[in-house]
């Protein structure tokens, strides 16, 4: 039933986990948020880098899943359009009122990320080794977020 994640997509999942990590790495260790604030910006660092980051994945994300709907016709078709924008009007929607808030909203928004691509996967319109490939990111990116959020 699983089948190997190919080589390209999997290392750029794999990439695109550096700004969850660095940004929980920052919090973990201040004094590493403290010079990449100095050094870069403070957009960089802590939560920060991982609520902007996370907000434009979930975009992206819904890009990815309107790609997938395009496979289908009729009533599934309109199904996946209409489930393919959630997570972008997720992010637009549920990010402000400060970095507690925006960081439990994101945590929600990538397991609900999570259960939208489980349903393109059971229509049949994510290859075989999408679902594989998300569960793995999902979980590193919501315990990043999570580290922002509550640490």
């Amino acid at each position: 039933m699983f089948q190997t994640i190919p080589r390209a997509p999997l290392i750029l999942g794999l990439a695109g986990l550096l700004p969850f990590l660095w940004g929980a790495l920052t919090v973990l260790r201040p004094d590493l948020g403290l010079w990449t604030a100095q050094t870069v910006g403070p957009r960089f660092a802590g939560p920060y880098v991982m609520l902007f980051y996370g907000a434009v994945i979930l975009s992206f994300m819904s890009g990815v899943l309107w790609g997938f709907a395009t496979k289908a016709q009729g009533t599934l078709a309109a199904a996946g359009y209409t489930l393919s924008v959630i997570p972008a009007l997720w992010a637009f929607f549920m990010t402000g009122g400060g970095p507690a808030s925006a960081g439990l909203n994101l945590i929600f928004g990538f397991a609900g990320l999570l259960a939208i691509d489980w349903q393109f996967a059971r229509w049949g319109l994510a290859p075989a080794w999408w679902m594989p490939l998300r569960l793995g990111l999902s979980a590193v990116v919501i315990a990043c977020l999570a580290i922002g959020t509550f640490v």
